[in-house]
């Protein structure tokens, strides 16, 4: 009598065991639809469950039934993808963004993005550039403009519309320049091009900005190409966390036209990885109301040089202004930079421009600072340069 009675218990248990043993294999990369999701509501479709991001702030992403993904970008847009064959929902909100699979004719002005296409092997759904081939440093991007490819359409400032139009042009995927020409955005989606703006810029963590493959994975169906390669470039970085900190010092910045220091914010992802590195990023203090607007921030070369006249190492970042090929350069740019500790015991670096469109791999970054810092073989380095 006893051991039937124990025998009728063991089958719900184990039962309810491996129910939960299902939720938690669930939840390790997407949370089950609940009562608390943000997910939008969908007239027609059931939502099902939300990507769980492991550093990304900046987007959401929410599946739903028979294979319908939105993407959540916040200050951006929300964007449904329709899978091929099928369409949009009726009832949907005017606000949500249509992309209709297949989405095989793009074309690519966020220039940070072309390195996590290349890395998924979606080259072929890249049509048109913003770049000519001389200004890619993703060399498979390169030689497929060579090969014509993938075909100059014009900078995002004076997109070629007629050859989009006539070509067949499915999605504009802009950066945040885009919000300057706002009447740009306006001609393309006028004629029927759907514009996605990548936000990956304005990530807190380096590995925020390399988790924005899996956005772009979900517009050319290699979701499971895009986790196995987050995966592999998180293992790097945690690798790569037992660097002791040197509690040496590192100042990131360019000088703007108008002659204000540009640098990133303390929350940014650059900041992020001097921090993984081993360093300690300078300025500390920036303006806080232009810090909460953008990654990058402005203030004058006076308060630039309080705060890091003592710095141990300055590194010009050549990413967006040219770079400086000797420290004659940099003192063309203000000859206050000759009080600089940096620049006195000849520790001036430049980062060069292949570091924006390399958000593939910010790990070959952390590692040249952390070179760089210890005194390491600068032979090895991927983007930095010694400046004498």
């Amino acid at each position: 009598m006893k051991e039937r009675s124990t025998g009728k218990l063991w089958l719900p248990l184990m039962a309810a065991c491996l129910l939960m043993m299902g939720i938690f294999s669930l939840s390790v990369s997407t949370k089950a639809a609940d009562n608390d999701s943000s997910a939008p509501e969908i007239p027609g479709l059931t939502f099902q469950s939300e990507m769980q991001n492991e550093f990304a702030e900046c987007f959401h992403i929410y599946y739903y039934n028979d294979d319908y993904t939105l993407i959540d970008v916040p200050d951006s847009g929300q964007f449904l993808l329709v899978p091929e064959g099928k369409s949009a929902p009726d009832g949907l909100d005017e606000d949500i963004v249509v992309l209709q699979k297949p989405l095989d004719n793009i074309y690519l002005a966020a220039t940070s993005a072309m390195s996590l296409f290349s890395s998924l092997d979606a080259l072929d759904d890249i049509k048109f550039s913003s770049l000519q081939a001389s200004g890619w440093y993703v060399d498979a991007a390169k030689q497929a403009m060579e090969n014509g490819d993938i075909v100059f359409a014009g900078k995002y400032s004076e997109p070629d519309y007629e050859l989009l139009v006539n070509s067949g042009c499915n999605l504009a995927i802009e950066s945040t320049m885009i919000l300057h020409t706002p009447k740009v955005q306006e001609m393309i989606e006028q004629m029927g091009i759907p514009v996605f703006t990548d936000r990956s810029s304005y990530e807190n963590h380096p590995l925020g900005r390399t988790e924005w493959i899996k956005v772009y994975a979900e517009m050319v169906d290699k979701r499971d190409e895009a986790k196995e390669f987050f995966d592999e470039q998180a293992k790097i970085i945690s690798d790569l966390k037992d660097f002791k900190n040197t509690e040496k010092t590192v100042a990131f910045f360019y000088i703007n036209t108008d002659g204000s220091v540009v640098v990133r914010k303390p929350s940014d992802y650059v900041p992020k990885m001097i921090e993984i590195a081993g360093g300690r990023y300078v300025p500390t203090q920036v303006d806080s109301e232009e810090e909460t607007k953008r990654s990058s921030v402005p203030m004058t070369m006076e308060e630039f040089y309080t705060q890091a006249i003592d710095a141990d190492y300055l590194v010009y970042n050549g990413t967006i202004d040219d770079p400086i090929n000797s420290v004659d350069d940099l003192l063309q740019k203000s000859e206050l930079f000759a009080d600089f500790k940096a620049v006195k015991e000849g520790n001036v670096w430049c980062a060069g421009k292949y570091l924006y469109q390399a958000t593939d791999i910010v790990g070959n970054m952390i590692t040249d600072i952390h070179l760089m810092l210890t005194g390491g073989d600068a032979s090895q380095m991927t983007f930095m340069t010694k400046i004498d």
